[in-house]
């Protein structure tokens, strides 16, 4: 089964793929990770909770420092850092996923893109604290230390390595850290989702399938009762035993089918025993109806007849034989039904001894739609193969998988 990978970053993604929730501060999260809506949406939450946090850093400012002009440059310094360190790294790594770069590339770019990002927030933050603090300094008046604290070497490396690891978790999750675990985790949900929906797609076409299946199953072919029953008609007077013998044979044959088409669910599923006696009803009836012209012999060991077999498909090859091959042609002929296990497939046969194969392609609604439900059940392991038989007339043969049975 082919799954499509490939998804547009302009469009939100199915519930079952997100990787946040439905609240409002998170429905950026509905498009895909790096994606310009998801970009876009991220950086107004991220906007709305930094500005009043440098506003009210301003407003502390000019309280603190009598200057409005200090204010609004703490305001403005706090702002466009936070901004900065928040957005560099997701926007760095939205513009290489929209690159379309091959899947490896482009999950390298991100990662590349989202360190970029980390580094330009480390700078960002350093140089606008060393502004705030030469502005408050300056303000206040305060001057800077002679000297510093002295510690030993051994503190100062544990210090450094302590501010870094701490830093680098500040600006790896402020700076698109976080995103990076969604980001690698969408594409196996997407395919997830894919693998479900064409999952989802195969059994309601193969549910399709077997309705349609059933309704043809629940038709029984006008044609053939109403031949069937003015064969009766003319018989009745002329031959009445032959009337009488063909109506038990109908009666037989009616026996057989309509049971199954009363199991509603169950005439969808069936062995092969049962669609063997229906088959050999069907012969019977004809073998009647053609004046004894017709032979016909089924061969199926005891065990087989209890394996699955499609329904409506074996009773096709067996209408085909008599209507195509013994009909067409005068004088006595026979069909013939062999099943059989060989190399781990269940075969069964059609054989006829009349008319054959005519020249040309062999098409039918009939072998249409026995490919077309083989291919249904079974995909490519299953097939249906037309030949000529030695002599004269037609082998069908159908193979299907030998599974065992649930």
């Amino acid at each position: 089964m082919t799954v499509d990978t490939g998804y547009s970053l302009q469009q939100a993604l199915p519930a079952d793929v997100l990787a946040g929730g439905n609240a409002a501060w998170s429905r950026y999260r509905q498009y895909p990770v790096f994606s310009w809506p998801w970009l876009k949406g991220r950086s107004l939450l991220f906007i709305g909770v930094i500005a009043p946090l440098a506003l009210l850093a301003g407003v502390v400012a000019t309280v603190n420092l009598r200057d409005y002009g200090a204010g609004l440059l703490m305001f403005a310094l706090q702002f466009a850092a936070f901004t900065l360190m928040a957005t560099t790294g997701p926007a760095l790594a939205t513009w290489v996923r929209h690159r379309r770069w091959q899947e490896t590339h482009e999950r390298r770019g991100v990662v590349v893109a989202v360190l970029l990002g980390i580094m330009v927030s480390f700078v960002v933050d350093y140089t606008a604290s060393a502004k705030v603090v030469e502005l408050v300094e300056l303000q206040a008046g305060i001057a800077k230390p002679s000297r510093s604290l002295e510690v030993g070497p051994l503190a100062q490396r544990v210090a450094l390595a302590a501010n870094l690891g701490l830093l680098l978790l500040v600006y790896g999750l402020f700076g698109g850290g976080m995103a990076l675990r969604a980001y690698f985790s969408e594409r196996s949900r997407w395919v997830a989702h894919r693998q479900r929906l064409e999952l989802d797609a195969a059994r309601m076409q193969a549910r399709d399938a077997d309705l349609r299946l059933g309704v043809l199953q629940a038709q029984v072919e006008p044609h053939f009762l109403f031949n069937t029953l003015a064969s009766v008609r003319a018989l009745v007077r002329q031959e009445p035993a032959q009337a009488e013998a063909t109506l038990d044979a109908l009666s037989d044959f009616l026996r057989a089918t309509i049971p199954r088409l009363r199991e509603s669910e169950a005439a969808l599923h069936s062995t092969l025993g049962q669609q063997l006696d229906i088959c050999t009803a069907y012969l019977a009836l004809m073998q009647v109806r053609m004046g004894g012209r017709l032979h016909y012999g089924v061969q199926c060991d005891q065990r087989l007849r209890e394996r699955s077999f499609p329904p409506a498909l074996l009773i096709t090859l067996v209408e085909n034989a008599i209507k195509h091959g013994i009909e067409p042609r005068p004088g006595d002929g026979r069909v013939e039904i062999t099943v059989a296990r060989l190399d781990g497939r269940l075969q069964v046969q059609v054989s006829d001894d009349g008319a054959g194969l005519k020249p040309g392609p062999v098409a039918g609604l009939g072998l249409h739609n026995v490919r077309a439900q083989l291919a249904q059940r079974y995909g490519e392991r299953a097939c249906l193969r037309l030949r000529s038989r030695p002599g004269s007339g037609v082998i069908a043969e159908v193979e299907v998988p030998w599974e065992p049975e649930a």
